[in-house]
């Protein structure tokens, strides 16, 4: 059942949709926070009563890492293992979408786009959200501590204090 919060954020989202196209970015990748955060956003934030609202499903790839032709001792890599790679990396990519897009699949009056850019997720979301000029960006938030946040960064922090569209970050409740 949606909180008191979540029927006001809803309520102004739909007043706004009501005027306009709303373009709904859900930033997504291999955890299940940003499913969660995709699944609470349709519940509570996306109309289905009109056909003015537009899900992104934007994952960032990470970019390839570059790698030297001589391994450590010295040893070649060949194109096969860097084309494995690669292979490998587009699959998730590809996994990932289609995970998204079964969460989406019953939506009415609702489209749904899908958007796989490559490189930092920081920015790539960021860039992306400005590119499209969305109204919302949904993010789910991986809930790190003081110290590995310090250490590791938050990509929700970051898109936050950077984006010009308001931003939705969705905490998974941990489950008992």
């Amino acid at each position: 059942m949606p909180n008191q919060e979540a029927l006001c954020l809803g309520t102004i989202m739909a007043d706004i949709g009501a005027v306009q196209e709303r373009k709904i970015v859900v930033a997504i990748d291999e955890g299940e926070e940003s499913i969660y955060a995709l699944t609470w956003a349709i519940k509570n934030v996306v109309s289905q009563n009109s056909s003015n609202d537009t899900i992104i499903l934007l994952y960032a790839k990470p970019q390839r890492a570059v790698y030297s032709t001589l391994d450590g001792p010295g040893n070649l890599f060949s194109s096969d293992v860097i084309m494995s790679m690669e292979k490998y990396s587009k699959e998730v990519a590809d996994c990932v979408i289609e995970k998204a897009k079964r969460v989406c699949k019953d939506l009415q009056n609702v489209k749904v786009e899908t958007m796989i850019e490559s490189g930092d997720a920081r920015e790539v979301i960021c860039d992306a959200v400005e590119k499209i000029g969305a109204d919302l960006l949904v993010m789910g938030t991986h809930g790190y501590g003081v110290i590995k946040r310090a250490f590791l960064g938050s990509v929700s922090t970051h898109c936050a204090q950077n984006v010009k569209c308001p931003v939705l970050i969705v905490k998974k409740p941990k489950s008992s």
